[in-house]
């Protein structure tokens, strides 16, 4: 028998009661900070109504290991747990057990076992918001102390384990994002090209002393590149045939894939003839939300004016080694800085990306390169196994268990 159920078992065998959480809780909200006086780093996390900090500040006015909710946006009704002192805004509850009957952390796992149902408790028309009357008016079971210590003990068992994962994922990210910009730099300011427009080729001396000739170009010289076009109205062109053509959008690809497999909607073929037509093997990049995506298309399809399209660079690149260059750094750092303007709204456009200054290394180069980052890759991201599986198993885990640890039967009156 665990301790759990002996716990429950000899304290509170013919149930726990039932009482509505207003009776025990103290709920407030913070005051608003100005946007414009937070950091990007900081002493104190501003918390408010999303799920991430605000900003940072140099201030705080609520302790560490304490309850939040948002209160207000999309994400009204998220419960966390701050483990750190931090501001608290004006659209972001604190909640705080006023009772010697109600230990905080089971507190937490039972607001954050509630969380879906608060979400669903939005209201608002425009932005939306979560009452705090509909926070008071849940009902919490609530056992003896000691059975609510051991919930803890066995739930954050589970909570530190997730972490420890997650922190190894990450680590496990950084590594494979440094070792990927090492191996695609080759420094070509240094060999006088690059940063001046100027093409020549290069002597480089890397992986044990063999020497590989380095050309520059910009990506236009290299390749066929061209925006996507959607045909208007575009509903008029959908069609459930299976025999139709697959329509990318940017909603149907997760952004950890690298190949483009499957799409939720077809269009006819004579939309396909006002689209931009693709085959597999070409890339496309998405020039707008999150932009510089690269994906390698796995189907014959049509793209829509949000992407861009790479074709027509076999000469010059294997399709994965584009793949890495194009995530690397400097490629992306490029487009971070050259995006966007002459305008507010950050835009990848087809001029932009054809002016982009890349390396061409020998074939056999790009092969060496590409199976060291594609064994850090799958380490990664592979969701089937590794990792994010594991990561993904222990989060089911916990739910269940935190769900089933806070389920009791109610003591009759």
């Amino acid at each position: 028998m665990s301790k759990l159920q002996e716990l429950i078992n000899r304290l509170c065998p013919n149930g726990v009661p039932f009482i509505k959480l207003g009776n025990f809780i103290d709920i407030h909200t913070g005051e608003q900070f100005n946007k414009r006086d937070m950091n990007e780093t900081g002493s104190y996390p501003v918390m408010n109504g999303g799920v991430t900090p605000s900003g940072f500040i140099e201030v705080s006015n609520e302790q560490a290991n304490t309850i939040t909710i948002s209160q207000g946006g999309a994400s009204a009704g998220f419960v966390a747990w701050q483990s750190t002192p931090f501001w608290c805004g004006a659209h972001c509850y604190v909640v705080r057990p006023i009772t010697d009957q109600l230990v905080n952390r089971y507190l937490f796992f039972f607001l954050k076992n509630s969380e879906k149902t608060l979400q669903q408790m939005q209201h608002g028309a425009g932005i939306p918001a979560l009452n705090r009357d509909k926070i008071k008016n849940l009902v919490i079971p609530v056992p003896p102390i000691e059975v609510q210590e051991e919930i803890v003990k066995i739930l954050d068992r589970f909570a530190e384990y997730a972490a420890e994962l997650q922190a190894e994922l990450q680590a496990r990210k950084e590594q494979y994002e440094y070792y990927r910009n090492l191996l695609l730099t080759f420094n070509p300011s240094a060999y006088g090209c690059g940063t001046d427009g100027e093409q020549k080729m290069n002597d480089v001396t890397i992986w044990g002393g063999y020497s590989y000739e380095i050309s520059w170009k910009t990506m236009g010289e290299i390749m066929e590149i061209s925006r996507g076009a959607s045909p208007r109205p575009i509903q008029s062109f959908l069609t459930e045939d299976e025999n139709g053509v697959p329509w990318i959008k940017i909603g149907d690809i997760s952004p950890d894939s690298k190949y483009v497999t499957k799409t939720a909607q077809k269009i006819t073929s004579e939309g396909a003839s006002k689209s931009r037509y693709l085959k597999r093997g070409d890339f496309i990049l998405s020039n707008s939300m999150s932009f510089g995506r690269p994906y390698i298309l796995d189907l014959d399809g049509c793209i829509h004016d949000g992407w861009v399209s790479l074709r027509n660079f076999q000469e010059s690149y294997i399709p994965d080694f584009l793949y890495h260059l194009l995530k690397s750094d400097s490629v992306q750092t490029f487009w971070t800085q050259n995006a966007g303007q002459g305008g507010a709204v950050s835009n990848l456009n087809a001029d932009i990306i054809r002016k982009t200054p890349v390396p061409v290394p020998p074939i056999e180069l790009q092969e060496k390169i590409v199976a060291i980052l594609d064994r850090f890759e799958t380490l990664v991201n592979d969701l089937t196994n590794g990792l994010p599986a594991e990561i993904a198993a222990v989060k089911e885990q916990y739910e269940y268990y935190r769900d089933k640890l806070l389920t009791f039967k109610e003591k009759s009156a």
